[in-house]
C-alpha cells in the first residue's frame, strides 16, 4: 500500500495552478503504476522513485482556492520492483490552494 508523508509545496497559489504547477508527493512504496489522486480524480503521474511522485496541477481538477485532497492509488497485481505490489490507497493529505 502506498504511504504519503508530505506534499511539496504544501500551500500553492491558485495562479500557480492556472500555470500548471508541479506538485511533488513524498512517501514510500510507490510503484510504476501509482497515480496521484486529486479530489477523487486520478491524474497522469510521473514516478520519480519509490519515494517520490510528480503531478501537474490544472484547473481541470482544482477549480479554485480551498483545501484539496491528495492521495496515491496503486492498482493491485503489480509486478514492478519499486516497493509494494499489493496495491491500495494511501491516506489523504490536504493541499491548501490560496
Amino acid at each position: 500500500m502506498p504511504l504519503i508523508a508530505s506534499l511539496s509545496p504544501s500551500t500553492i497559489n491558485f495562479a500557480q495552478v492556472q500555470q500548471g504547477a508541479v506538485l511533488t508527493v513524498n512517501g514510500s512504496q510507490f510503484v510504476s503504476s501509482s497515480e496521484v489522486v486529486i479530489n477523487g480524480k486520478p491524474l497522469s503521474t510521473t514516478v520519480v522513485s519509490s519515494q517520490q511522485l510528480n503531478v501537474t496541477l490544472t484547473t481541470g481538477v482544482i477549480t479554485g482556492p480551498g483545501p484539496v485532497n491528495v492521495s496515491v492509488d496503486t492498482p493491485s497485481g503489480n509486478s514492478g520492483n519499486l516497493g509494494c505490489t499489493s496495491g491500495g490507497n494511501s491516506s489523504i493529505l490536504v493541499l491548501t490552494v490560496d
